[in-house]
């Protein structure tokens, strides 16, 4: 989603300038799973990946290492101007390292989050990459502030606005054309939308437990879809709780991007514990409850429609029932969420690089 309109906006300004510029894109096969990856380069467009590292699964040092040692070989072989990462995972900080020690500037797109929660490994990410970054592209004013506070120099950071809205922008349309919500046997507003796979929720019996049993409770009310990340499947199949789950808990693989997006804009609700969902239902005014302790995107709460709950599931639940009873947040859309700021990025980029 963070990739796809840097890619359009590439393939725009070739059209466009007589510079044109040669950009490949670098599948390092962190997010491995064949059925998430495949519908998601579908669904936005994408086109076969230029390379292909096929690391895998692994601890994270193990799967940071892996990422390492094989984008070395890329960027050896390929020897280019920049980089250009995304977000906050393992492969953010691995290639970001890997291009660092080989003088080869990168670029770090959706800057400067942060939950202040080094116990969160996409924390650690987000920190370091920023720390060796050379230019850093800020999705919400929380960004400039830390950057700022970390001694980051304003040159280096640019306020560009949020390459997830860009996709979300642009897929809006499509969803009209989705028959999702009639397989899933929903009707708009009339449901609540789950997403749940980080390790604080799902991988431990107890917390995953009583999650299950916040959802049971709340499918006396709404019929809820939970589209499962491979992570929380197997979990649930490990401390077995699938046969706890009540018949209104609608169990789904994972969701192509424009179902998925037809399936947030209808939604009465959504709970997850996910970062860009909470950006998506902010932008669309849908009302979102995090079930975390903790959000890098502080905008989604400060002006959005999104409810920070800690892992409390009581609390969860008591947030959840008052919203389906009528109790909504009225949020808006923070600046610079206006679908453009892919072509903000390559202005600046093309700009210094050219």
């Amino acid at each position: 989603m963070k990739v796809a309109p840097i890619h359009k906006a590439l393939l725009n300004y070739n059209q466009l300038s007589s510079n044109n510029i040669r950009h490949l894109i670098c599948h390092t096969g962190q997010h491995y799973d064949n059925k998430m990856s495949k519908i998601f380069f579908d669904d936005l467009e994408l086109p076969k990946p230029d390379i292909y590292l096929g690391t895998g699964s692994g601890s994270h040092a193990e799967q940071t290492a892996k990422i390492m040692i094989e984008f070395e070989k890329v960027l050896l072989q390929e020897q280019p101007d920049l980089i250009i990462v995304v977000g906050d995972v393992n492969s953010t900080i691995a290639c970001s390292l890997t291009a660092s020690k080989l003088n080869i500037p990168s670029a770090h797109v959706e800057a400067g989050l942060r939950s202040f929660d080094r116990k969160m490994p996409e924390e650690i990410n987000r920190v370091l990459t920023d720390a060796i970054a050379d230019y850093l592209f800020v999705s919400e004013i929380s960004g400039l502030t830390n950057l700022r506070n970390e001694g980051v120099p304003d040159n280096k950071v640019f306020f560009v606005g949020n390459v997830m809205i860009d996709s979300l922008n642009h897929y809006l349309p499509r969803t009209d054309h989705s028959n999702i919500l009639k397989l899933l046997d929903v009707k708009p507003q009339n449901f609540v939308l789950v997403t749940l796979h980080r390790p604080s929720n799902v991988d431990y019996p107890e917390n995953l437990s009583l999650i299950m049993t916040l959802l049971n409770n709340l499918a006396n009310e709404r019929r809820i879809i939970f589209p499962v990340h491979p992570r929380t499947k197997k979990n649930l199949e490990e401390f077995n709780l699938i046969s706890t789950i009540s018949s209104n808990v609608v169990l789904s693989d994972p969701i192509g991007y424009i179902d998925f997006i037809t399936l947030t804009k209808n939604a009465e609700l959504i709970l997850t514990d996910s970062g860009g969902i909470q950006e998506e239902s902010t932008y669309l005014g849908v009302q979102c409850i995090t079930i975390r302790t903790t959000t890098e995107r502080p905008i989604t709460v400060d002006i959005g429609t999104n409810h920070l709950v800690g892992e409390d599931y009581k609390l969860a639940e008591q947030v959840a029932l008052e919203i389906l009873d009528g109790k909504k947040k009225q949020g808006k859309i923070p600046e610079k969420w206006d679908g453009k700021t892919a072509e903000r990025i390559i202005e600046i980029i093309t700009d210094k690089l050219l």
